[in-house]
């Protein structure tokens, strides 16, 4: 069985694209968990209307969300997934059988833009880049999407709620140290939303994934505040 696990904060725009998504692609016997920071918005409204599992958290916090997903999981898998990510078609079919074919513990997703211009072409190639390359020297991942054993997930005592920023990579390193194997998945992409590059800034935005990458790399978890990288509908 596999259980989706979805963070939210104020997810009232994007969240009814990804819920749709996922039903449109409904396995049997998987189930939706949206881990809710205590939304302002209708994020809770819309996931009720979809038919998912809801839990309010007072600590506003993506890997305190998804450690609360994960607790009232019933699947043996958990796919984390950001609000604002989308799938391609036949995802689950393909990526579960690569799963199981690769013999892997916890996964992640190499990444697309989810626009036709250049300037996000251009960044979802740096992406893939940064994601090919870091991966071969420390296992990387993105909160976006993650697939993982919920054996291992206990066994790691889930995300770290310690860390501001670069839970995703320590859980799958993590996983990797206490033998799990971890892999990004080939035969498809997840598409990423683009908003965080219409607020901030194309070079800005590019700039702060190589920092926290290369921080992490050479420094090791991101405890302290070193660079602004807010989450959810802000």
């Amino acid at each position: 069985m596999l259980s989706i696990i979805i963070p939210t904060l104020n997810e009232e725009e994007y969240l009814p694209k990804l819920l749709n998504c996922l039903q449109s692609q409904k396995l049997k016997d998987d189930e939706i968990i949206v881990s809710d920071g205590d939304s302002k918005d209708n994020t809770v409204k819309i996931a009720k209307k979809h038919g998912c599992q809801v839990i309010i958290s007072t600590k506003l916090s993506p890997a305190h969300q998804r450690n609360k997903g994960a607790q009232k999981a019933k699947g043996d898998l958990l796919l984390f997934l950001d609000a604002d990510t989308l799938l391609p078609a036949n995802f689950f079919q393909s990526v579960l059988k690569e799963f199981k074919k690769r013999k892997l513990d916890v996964a992640s997703f190499y990444f697309k833009l989810n626009s036709n211009k250049l300037t996000y072409k251009i960044a979802s190639v740096f992406g893939y880049i940064n994601c090919f390359l870091f991966h071969r020297i420390h296992p990387i991942s993105i909160g976006a999407g993650i697939l993982a054993k919920k054996q291992y997930h206990k066994k790691i005592g889930g995300f770290d709620e310690s860390l501001l920023i670069g839970e995703d990579h320590l859980y799958s390193a993590s996983i990797k140290k206490s033998g799990g194997k971890f892999g990004l998945i080939k035969s498809r992409k997840i598409l990423f939303s683009t908003r965080r590059f219409k607020k901030e800034g194309f070079f800005k935005v590019l700039f702060k994934w190589y920092y926290m990458t290369f921080y992490f790399l050479i420094r090791g978890p991101i405890k302290k505040k070193v660079i602004k990288y807010e989450f959810g509908n802000y």
